[in-house]
């Protein structure tokens, strides 16, 4: 059963174990209290400039800059009396940044990449993206989970095109799940939710979410993927 809030400026939405925000992550996060995982994928520090003749054929780059997805996000988001772990994924040049910042704060850290199988076929004076990093430190007792094939510190698959979700960033399902797979815990937050992609992830695998977006339409996609995979997680649960 689906609940809806409306409040100035701000809507939540409860389906089964996910309660879902549409609203500024900056305020909402410190009043949410602890979770075991902050997973995210946040705002880029990325050129939206350039690309030669190839720039036509990519309007997700003119999507990026039009949603301010290209100014980054502040790393202060990353607390680890708030989160026991992070995964959060970072452009090439927020590494220098973000990297300390979070060896800084957790017992421990991993560097790790999804390997993209259909990157694209531009570089712009640098080299072509085939790869796209993120970073996950933990607590003590919060380490890396799963079998030994679920450790692999890559991923490879292909990226979502932009017209699936209608977003430009969307990370694949695939990479999510074994985000999750490898991170401890029963909650996860995420407060660059985009479309829900590590929401269904999340309830996929029976845990607590807290997914933040400020995009109303972007907000509108995540709940209704939530709500399949929580309508699916609870049918799989009837027939087990």
């Amino acid at each position: 059963m689906n609940a809806t809030a409306a409040f100035p400026a701000l809507v939540v939405r409860m389906v089964g174990r996910a309660t879902l925000y549409c609203g500024d992550a900056y305020r909402l996060i410190p009043t949410l209290g602890r979770f075991d995982l902050l997973a995210t994928d946040p705002p880029y520090v990325v050129a939206t400039a350039g690309a030669g003749r190839f720039r036509k054929a990519r309007p997700h780059v003119d999507r990026i800059a039009d949603e301010g997805l290209n100014r980054g996000f502040d790393k202060t988001i990353i607390d680890p009396f708030q989160f026991a772990a992070v995964v959060v994924f970072v452009h090439n040049d927020q590494l220098a940044d973000v990297l300390p910042h979070i060896a800084g704060l957790y017992h421990r850290h991993a560097l790790l990449t999804w390997r993209k199988t259909n990157p694209m076929p531009v570089a712009n004076k640098h080299y072509q993206p085939d790869q796209e990093i993120y970073v996950h430190g933990w607590s003590r007792g919060f380490h890396p989970q799963g079998e030994l094939a679920d450790k692999r510190r890559s991923w490879d698959g292909t990226g979502e095109p932009m017209k699936t979700w209608k977003h430009p960033t969307v990370k694949p399902l695939g990479l999510m799940r074994k985000i999750i797979t490898n991170t401890a815990g029963d909650s996860v937050c995420d407060p660059f939710m985009g479309t829900g992609t590590t929401g269904v992830a999340a309830v996929e695998a029976g845990r607590r979410f807290v997914g933040i977006e400020h995009n109303p339409d972007h907000f509108e996609t995540a709940c209704r993927r939530i709500a399949a995979a929580v309508d699916q997680f609870a049918t799989n649960g009837e027939n087990s």
